[in-house]
């Protein structure tokens, strides 16, 4: 039976790594299949991981339909038999409903990765469809760490080293000299733990209070590890 499946988790926890990862054995059982990605950080039309790995993919833009897409596809005499839809976050409700109805009505297994919730802790509308409509949402193992350590729960946004909790949701990471008005600012994104995420403490703004001569070693903003049993 085909499903719908949506991997999800935060950045840094290997989601792009598992989408080259799983079209590589799905084609070497002699599976033919499409990969789809949209802003990736590698530019247009790639899929790529944070380790260096990248494929040639498919841009997703407002406009594309996947069901018209793949009919096609498929009209022309091409076997699709799954579809890799990286950084689905960004996929439009209404996307997420045709890559659904591929699975239902034409039997393609569809494997969506992206993230869950944006900079503001509030959920992308691609990611929230995906969760309502999937077979089934697995949470990657691999854990992306906080600064502190523990357990990375959210996706930090700053801007020239400040954590910022407003502005346009999709601004694509790793982007130094991202244009704002006739300034330049540095937009970059970390992952924290909740405790770090609601006091708005990066590595950098620990960096800086770990500096000052003012603050005690005990009075570091610091997470207790969990014990170890």
């Amino acid at each position: 039976m085909a499903e719908l499946v949506f991997f999800t988790g935060t950045m840094d926890c290997g989601k792009s790594t598992l989408a080259l990862q799983m079209d590589h054995n799905h084609a070497a059982r002699g599976r033919s299949g499409l990969i789809f990605s949209q802003h990736d950080r590698a530019g247009t039309a790639q899929l790529s991981s944070r380790l260096g790995l990248s494929r040639e993919a498919l841009e997703v833009g407002d406009d594309t339909d996947f069901w018209e897409l793949v009919v096609d596809q498929v009209t022309h005499g091409r076997r699709v038999d799954y579809l890799i839809c990286d950084e689905a976050q960004f996929y439009r409700p209404g996307q997420v409903e045709q890559l659904a109805r591929l699975v239902d009505e034409m039997g393609i297994d569809v494997f969506a990765f992206g993230i869950t919730a944006d900079f503001r802790a509030e959920l992308f509308p691609g990611s929230r469809r995906l969760i309502e409509l999937a077979d089934r949402t697995s949470v990657l193992q691999v854990e992306a760490l906080c600064w502190c350590g523990r357990t990375a729960t959210h996706n930090a946004r700053t801007v020239d080293g400040v954590m910022v909790v407003q502005g346009e949701q999709v601004l694509v990471g790793d982007v130094g000299g991202e244009l704002a008005g006739d300034d330049r600012m540095s937009v970059e994104y970390e992952v924290l733990c909740r405790r770090h995420y609601m006091r708005r403490m990066t590595a950098h703004a620990a960096s800086a209070q770990a500096a000052s001569p003012d603050v005690l070693p005990f009075d570091l903003d610091l997470c207790p590890l969990p014990r170890v049993r």
